[in-house]
């Protein structure tokens, strides 16, 4: 376990942003995470748990109290021939080293989430999607340490409460720190139906077929790499949070009032979803939007770019300014995705 102060967290998050912490402590097993956040908090001091800062937005002012960085190891995998592989990481554990994995060794489930950058711990807490599948499909049990208790908890994938981009986790922001979580996946060489037409349509089959696991990891992370979604240093369209907002879900009459072009797709409940991207570009909001150094990706409308000497201040002052335009033309609130610390949209 490393302690350091005064750290900038600037390099610690995909968007190059954020201030100093006051302390950084690096953890490198459960135990160590556990012991350290339970310290904090029976001193009353603020806890940040991090891991690869791929889903936050930190205050230029930075962050005054513990951050924890996670970088925990290990997996535990057992295979059975009719249950399947049942995958066990640590939440340090980097999460497309695992899809790449999954996919040399055969496990089907995680494969069109290839690319998504940041930590095995994190996944259930966004219930991380992408191309047709999410983690939900795939998580057997999260082991967790409860703030609020003191214990340590194993939930099932049920007691977890996973919905869109969202789950229990995230509904109890900072009660809940994941150690580690279980994967349960089919064997096989063939991905799960398509379900995802932009994918589909890159692999060359049609909706509901299947693909070799390793033909989808690889249309996708070139889908990816297309819309700047893979972080490249060098390139600072990629200097993002990934899409800065969900798609929004309404109730049936809500959605019927959009123009029949807007994409849409409806949900098991009757809602439906309609795509954050189309409403932004017909609000004004399209590839390459601002004027400074916090710009819309030139690649992908959804992501709010640093192009390099940005602010977090200047960065939210762009996502206002798209949240309150897209509000005026449609009557719809966006969501942001990342979670903000220090501030606030």
């Amino acid at each position: 376990m490393a302690e350091r102060l005064g750290v900038p967290l600037a390099g610690l998050t995909t968007l190059r942003l954020g201030g100093p912490a006051r302390r950084l402590v690096e953890v490198t097993s459960a135990t160590e995470l556990v012991e350290t956040v339970a310290a904090c908090d029976a001193a009353g001091e603020p806890v940040l748990v991090l891991g690869s800062g791929s889903n936050v937005v930190v205050a230029d002012q930075g962050y005054a109290g513990t951050v924890v960085l996670v970088r925990t190891s290990g997996r535990d995998v057992e295979v059975d021939s009719s249950s399947g592989a049942w995958v066990t990481v640590a939440a340090g554990e980097d999460w497309d080293e695992l899809v790449a994995t999954a996919v040399h060794e055969g496990w089907a489930g995680l494969e069109a989430l290839s690319g998504i950058p940041g930590r095995c711990g994190a996944a259930p807490i966004q219930n991380v999607g992408a191309y047709g599948q999410d983690v939900s499909q795939t998580i057997a049990r999260v082991e967790t340490y409860d703030r609020l208790t003191g214990r340590r908890m194993s939930l099932t994938s049920r007691e977890c409460g996973f919905g869109y981009r969202s789950s229990r986790f995230k509904r109890e922001p900072g009660r809940h720190v994941v150690l580690a979580v279980t994967f349960q996946l089919r064997l096989g060489e063939l991905s799960p139906p398509v379900g995802y037409g932009e994918l589909a349509r890159r692999l060359g089959i049609e909706l509901g077929d299947r693909a070799p696991l390793v033909d989808v990891r690889a249309a996708v992370l070139e889908l990816r790499r297309c819309k700047g979604m893979v972080l490249d240093l060098p390139d600072h369209d990629t200097w993002s949070a990934g899409s800065f907002f969900t798609n929004p879900i309404l109730l049936a009459p809500d959605a019927d009032r959009l123009p029949a072009e807007a994409p849409r797709w409806r949900q098991p409940d009757g809602s439906v979803k309609i795509s954050a991207a189309w409403l932004m570009e017909h609000a004004g909001f399209t590839r390459g939007y601002g004027s400074g150094p916090a710009r819309l990706s030139g690649k992908h409308s959804l992501a709010v770019t640093n192009r390099g000497g940005a602010s977090t201040a200047q960065v939210l002052a762009l996502a206002r300014e798209i949240r309150d335009g897209v509000r005026e033309r449609f009557g719809i609130e966006l969501v942001n995705e990342p979670v903000t610390v220090g501030c606030r949209l």
